[in-house]
């Protein structure tokens, strides 16, 4: 019995339609990760965690993130498979680290789909109640017996919206995605031009009212901060995950990673540097912050505008990661460790129907009964472990086979960015609460238990009796 038996996912046919460009994967990239980060984080990691300060948070959580950029690109250009990590750690440590890495994956993209589509539910809220409209309080929250809420009616409703459109051809659902992009693009533009005239600098007074906190441990501080601003970049694996489906992957792929995360990162920092600026970081507390921001300065038809562009546009985060992890899930079951039914792709629209049912179902289950915050830490630790496990795998693939070729991507200064890739990641897991561990022991054990009573009976591997390498 190996647990270890590796796979050449570069090889496999290709089923999937080849047609998205540099454009494309860019929007599809900035569609998955400006969401809930932007229009709500930022106002709570300011508030509870680091204050002004949290621009530093920002920063600190984007070097972190793009260390396993840079890692994720080189991959891409030496194994161009659909399934991001899973594929990658699949071809160097072998499959039951794969496995974890897909499974830590798949939690992932669920819980930060559910989150988005929860903050999505929190800006239409209160964008109704301006004009007087609540739900029935049973409707009207996440399962909690004390405050009389069921279950969170709007985020299931958007989930079965962004089901549909998924499920479109591929093309489509990105155009669709790109126009809503630019939407966004206009609301933080709005923002960022109106906050200016609003700005207080007696706000950003004490800049870091929390301190720095601590590499491990810390419960507030910066970097206390930076392990929660990490929720904010998520989303750029999938572009990792759109690797079929482009044109020029070993090119495109590691331009569009990079790419898109120096743009998501200057404008993070504008905007926090505004927000804090506008109102005192102690009252940001609030889970529409930016529309917030706006109306404690009486622009109430600016506040409106962004409300309402956030209500359309945090649906392309759920329509990117949608759409990453669905083709994940259809790559893990291709390989037969889920199974074969979502490796089904529909005859007409060319696209891993199943997977994207299922993604969609279990989302807006996950959407409806977990409240925001739960699943932003979930999200964070389950991410930071693959993205060690990333790191190792650079090393490996560097190990085994040396350095990249010449047209490939070649991540630098290795093995130094993977090791100190390593230590930001234990660092930032570091900070999490007992309750959150226990919750990332559970997603483990039952991960294995999936793993050995499942995938590795059905492998293709073990059903081919191929030799193990």
């Amino acid at each position: 019995m190996s647990i270890f038996r590796k796979k050449d996912s570069s090889q496999r046919t290709n089923h999937l339609k080849r047609h998205l460009d540099l454009k494309d994967l860019i929007l599809l990239g900035i569609g998955a990760i400006v969401g809930t980060g932007i229009f709500t984080i930022t106002g709570i990691g300011a508030a509870k965690h680091a204050g002004p300060a949290l621009v530093i948070s920002i920063v600190i959580s984007a070097s972190a993130i793009a260390m396993s950029a840079l890692f994720s690109a080189e991959f891409a250009s030496r194994i161009p498979a659909t399934g991001g990590v899973y594929s990658y750690i699949y071809a160097t440590f072998g499959e039951y680290p794969a496995w974890l890495a897909g499974w830590f994956m798949i939690i992932e993209f669920l819980a930060a789909i559910s989150g988005v589509a929860s903050g999505w539910g929190s800006y239409l809220k209160g964008l109704l109640a301006s004009f007087g409209w609540r739900l029935p309080q049973a409707l009207n929250g996440s399962f909690n017996l004390d405050k009389g809420t069921y279950i969170d009616l709007f985020p299931i409703l958007v989930l079965v919206l962004v089901t549909g459109v998924v499920l479109l051809n591929s093309k489509a659902a990105l155009r669709f995605n790109s126009a809503l992009v630019f939407f966004k693009f206009s609301a933080l533009a709005l923002f960022i031009l109106a906050g200016l005239f609003f700005i207080k600098p007696e706000n950003w007074q004490p800049f870091a009212p929390y301190g720095f906190g601590r590499f491990l441990g810390a419960q507030s501080g910066i970097m206390a901060g930076a392990s929660i601003m990490f929720f904010a970049f998520l989303g750029y694996e999938s572009l990792s995950m759109a690797v079929d489906e482009a044109k020029d992957p070993q090119r495109q792929i590691p331009r569009a990673i990079i790419l898109t995360l120096t743009i998501v990162t200057v404008l993070y920092v504008l905007v926090t540097l505004i927000l804090t600026g506008v109102v005192h970081y102690s009252q940001l507390n609030v889970e529409d912050a930016v529309a917030f921001a706006l109306r404690s300065v009486g622009l109430t038809w600016a506040a409106n505008y962004v409300a309402l562009v956030a209500v359309l546009t945090l649906i392309t985060v759920c329509i990117a990661m949608t759409f990453g992890l669905a083709r994940m899930i259809y790559s893990i079951s291709r390989d037969g460790l889920l199974p074969k039914t979502f490796s089904h792709i529909h005859p007409k629209s060319r696209v891993p129907s199943n997977a994207t049912i299922l993604v969609g179902a279990t989302a807006a289950l996950f959407a409806g009964v977990f409240p925001l915050e739960v699943l932003a830490s979930l999200v964070n630790i389950v991410t930071l472990a693959y993205l060690i496990m990333l790191a190792l795998g650079l090393l490996k693939l560097r190990r085994d086979t040396g350095l990249p070729k010449e047209g490939e991507f070649k991540t630098p200064w290795v093995p130094f960015l993977p090791i100190l890739s390593i230590l930001f990641c234990l660092s930032f897991m570091a900070q999490y609460t007992r309750a959150t561990w226990l919750a990332f022991l559970g997603v483990f054990v039952l991960g294995s238990l999936i793993y050995f009573a499942y995938g590795y009976r059905h492998s293709e591997l073990n059903q081919a009796k191929q030799p193990e390498k």
